[in-house]
């Protein structure tokens, strides 16, 4: 195993992931025509997904301090491939149904900062921007595979059979995984199953520095456009720009993709710094992107809101990739899984809080147009405000010296948080 292969290896990983996370969405209609489901029992299936989404991910992640992350990503796909198999059975109904979401919210909850952490073990700092780049591509592979896959499997077998594929998928990487996965050279020192004695910090001093709080609010903005898109933009595009179900499908597969390019061409450009990362590229970005989602919101001509979606508003993705490095940088070996999971724990939290929130501020308004409005430049302002922060206070190189210094003999530490930067 080399450090690029483990990196297609857990892009096919997310794909599956995501594939997994997309189903439910694509299936809709036939199970609630097949189930006899109201849209509220539907909604609450789903919603049931992210049940234990944010806490799996913080306590899984805390794992790896003490369990090999090749073990936990095994452990991971067994998991959700189990959530999957159930509803294959003709008789698996609502509960059924509602259960097998809870155990698979929490089996993926802990994926992407698990698999980042083991894929850091195999590249040098320096290194690392371009194959986690290329790791969380895995979002926009997974909804540009998945969805003409699975509807087609929907359409010929039916939707249990949809379910049934990305078990048979998952279990298909996990045999894969149990033959070729290994630690890799910058992983923490083990024995056995276990991580041994490795230099640490105080967790506070890293969940307090400038650089993870503003990568923390960061990439829940970028999440909570992200989750946004998916759950509302193709209702967005049919009620209010008049265009049909499939152009719309199709365009926010296009848009999906459109993020993937994003963060690979950003990796590349990352992987020519001869510099130290800073923030200030990354909080650069949101603040474009927020600019090109205010003009979205406020246009009323639909190509210019097509140009805005496959360009200038994916470069608020670029924040998950710089979030992830930094806070990989500022952190000992041994403590990467936990920092990550805190930070996984942050942004999937809107993931469940965006489309309650968008739904309730389109019901709410005196029409669909306007609620859509305002909601988008909700969002404007999050990702802004959020860029902002980067652009000042993310600051790797420096909060890794500040976490890493020693107190003088008899003080105790105090955090470093969000002050002026001079590095």
């Amino acid at each position: 195993m080399t450090g690029w292969r483990t990196t297609w290896a857990l892009l096919a990983f997310m794909l599956v992931n995501f594939a997994d996370k997309t189903v439910m969405g694509l299936a809709a209609r036939p199970i609630m025509d097949d189930l006899g489901l109201t849209r509220e029992q539907f909604g609450t299936a789903s919603a049931a997904f992210f049940a234990l989404f944010s806490l799996s991910a913080l306590a899984v992640s805390y794992l790896t301090r003490t369990v090999r992350t090749t073990v936990l990503l095994l452990a991971t796909a067994l998991l959700w491939s189990a959530a999957q198999l159930p509803l294959l059975w003709q008789g698996a109904g609502f509960g059924v149904l509602l259960v097998t979401r809870v155990l698979l919210g929490a089996a993926e909850g802990p994926a992407a900062p698990v698999a980042t952490h083991h894929l850091h073990g195999w590249f040098d700092q320096r290194e690392r921007t371009l194959p986690t780049a290329v790791l969380l591509t895995g979002a926009a592979a997974g909804v540009a595979v998945a969805a003409p896959t699975l509807t087609f499997v929907i359409d010929r077998f039916g939707w249990r059979w949809a379910f049934g594929a990305v078990g048979v998928a998952g279990l298909a990487w996990a045999g894969y995984w149990a033959l070729r996965g290994a630690e890799g050279p910058y992983a923490p020192e083990t024995s056995g199953d276990r991580v041994i004695g490795q230099d640490t910090v105080p967790y506070r001093r890293i969940l307090l520095s400038g650089t993870w709080l503003t990568a923390a609010l960061g990439s829940f903005a970028a999440y909570w456009m992200l989750s946004t898109n998916l759950t509302w933009m193709p209702d967005y595009l049919e009620a209010v720009c008049g265009l049909s179900l499939h152009r719309a499908g199709s365009l926010v597969t296009v848009a999906a993709l459109a993020n993937g390019v994003v963060l690979v061409a950003h990796g590349l450009l990352a992987r020519r710094r001869t510099t130290p990362p800073r923030g200030s590229g990354a909080g650069v970005a949101m603040c474009l992107a927020a600019g090109a989602i205010t003009l979205f919101a406020i246009t009323d001509t639909t190509w210019v809101k097509v140009l805005l979606m496959l360009g200038p508003m994916a470069l608020a993705n670029i924040i998950m990739t710089v979030a992830q490095t930094a806070c990989a940088r500022i952190t000992p070996p041994s403590q990467r899984g936990a920092v990550l999971g805190a930070l996984a724990f942050v942004y999937a939290l809107a993931g469940v809080l965006s489309p309650w929130i968008v739904g309730h501020v389109v019901d709410s308004a005196v029409s669909v147009t306007a609620g859509y409005r305002t909601a988008f430049l909700l969002t404007a302002a999050l990702v802004g405000l959020t860029g902002l922060l980067a652009a000042v206070w993310l600051r790797p190189e420096r909060d890794a010296q500040r976490v890493s210094e020693k107190p003088a003999t008899g003080q105790q530490p105090v955090p470093k948080t969000m002050g002026r930067h001079g590095n």
